[in-house]
C-alpha cells in the first residue's frame, strides 16, 4: 500500500523546508522517512522538514499548550531533531496565515527551545515576518577551535535557542567548499552537535556570513545563524552600536534589530512556493544516524 502525505514548500533566503500539516501527532515520520523526504536526488528536498503539529498533541510542547497552540516540530534532513530555527519558523509562521490558522499580528509558536513570538504583517503577502529571539547567551567554555581548508581559528560559543561555534575570518572563501564539516574542538564541547557560522565584517552593521549547519551541512541561510553572529560582534566589541544589522547569506540579506537590552528580533523574506503530495515509501532510503 502506497503511503501519502501532503506538503507544502517554502524558503527564507532560499533556506528551504517542507511543511507537513500534522495536528494531532499522528504521522509518525521516521528519521528514515525525513531523510528519504529531504533527498535532493531521490525525494523532494529541503534543508529541513517542519512538522505543524499542535502543541497540546505533542509530548515535547504540551506544556507549551496554555500560550501557544501550534508547534513548530522541526527536524534536520538527517532526521535528527533540532530545537529552533530562525528561517523556518518565520515560514512556519507565514503557513499559518496562508492556511487560516493564524491571523495577521503577533503569534506564538512552540519550539523544543520554547514559546517564540513571531509578528505576521497584515495587508501586504509580502510583508516580512519578523521573530522575537530573546538574548543570546555565551556559555563557554572558552578555547574552541575550528579547523577548515587547512586552517584553524578560535571560535565563540554562541546560543540562539540552538548552538553555534562563530569564527570571525577574512574572507568568506577562507574556510574552502564545506562539503567536509569543519572541525570543532574540543570534542566534547558540543555532544549534540553544532552549526559553524563563519562571519565577515562588510560595513558598519554589515556583516556577511557561511554557515555550516548541524544536521544539514552547508545551506544558503541560517537565520539562528545570523543571530549568532551579530551576537558575536556585539559580545567581542563592547560598545558597537545596537540597532538593526544587515546580514548578507548566500540566499539574500537577513536583518537582524538589536534593543539597548540585548533583546534581538529577527526578520527576512518567508516565502511559500508549491504545495503536493509526497510518497515517502517510493523515495530513495538512506541510513539514519546512529544514536
Amino acid at each position: 500500500m502506497t503511503r501519502t502525505l501532503t506538503f507544502t514548500k517554502g524558503h527564507g533566503t532560499e533556506n528551504d523546508f517542507l511543511l507537513v500539516p500534522d495536528p494531532d501527532a499522528e504521522l509518525g515520520l521516521t528519521p528514515a522517512d525525513v531523510i528519504a523526504l529531504c533527498d535532493r536526488q531521490a525525494g523532494i528536498g529541503a534543508d529541513g522538514l517542519l512538522l505543524v503539529t499542535r502543541s497540546a498533541a505533542h509530548p515535547d510542547a504540551a506544556d507549551m499548550a496554555d500560550e501557544a497552540e501550534w508547534f513548530m516540530d522541526y527536524r534536520n534532513p538527517d532526521g535528527t531533531t533540532a530545537q529552533m530555527c530562525g528561517n523556518g519558523i518565520r515560514l512556519f509562521a507565514r503557513y499559518l496565515l496562508e492556511t487560516g490558522r493564524a491571523r495577521p499580528g503577533t503569534v506564538p509558536i512552540a519550539t523544543r527551545s520554547g514559546v517564540r513570538q513571531v509578528h505576521i504583517p497584515g495587508g501586504d503577502p509580502d510583508g516580512h515576518p519578523t521573530v522575537a529571539m530573546g538574548r543570546p547567551a555565551f556559555p563557554g567554555p572558552d578555547g574552541i577551535k575550528v579547523t577548515a581548508n587547512g586552517r584553524t581559528w578560535p571560535a565563540l560559543h554562541v546560543d540562539v535557542g540552538n548552538p553555534h561555534a562563530v569564527v570571525q575570518v577574512d574572507d568568506l572563501a577562507d574556510p574552502g567548499d564545506l562539503r567536509t564539516p569543519p572541525t570543532v574542538e574540543p570534542a566534547g564541547a558540543y555532544p549534540e552537535g553544532v552549526t559553524v557560522d563563519f562571519v565577515t565584517t562588510r560595513g558598519p552593521a554589515h556583516l556577511a556570513l557561511r554557515v555550516h549547519e548541524r544536521g544539514a551541512g552547508e545551506t544558503r541561510s541560517c537565520g539562528t545563524g545570523a543571530v549568532a553572529a551579530v551576537a558575536a560582534v556585539l559580545h567581542r566589541e563592547p560598545g558597537v552600536p545596537t540597532g538593526r544589522y544587515t546580514v548578507d547569506v548566500a540566499g539574500g540579506s537577513l536583518a537582524v534589530d538589536v534593543a539597548p537590552d540585548g533583546d534581538m528580533h529577527l526578520s527576512g523574506p518567508a516565502v511559500l512556493v508549491a504545495t503536493g503530495t509526497g510518497y515517502p515509501n517510493r523515495m530513495g532510503r538512506r541510513e539514519a544516524p546512529q544514536s
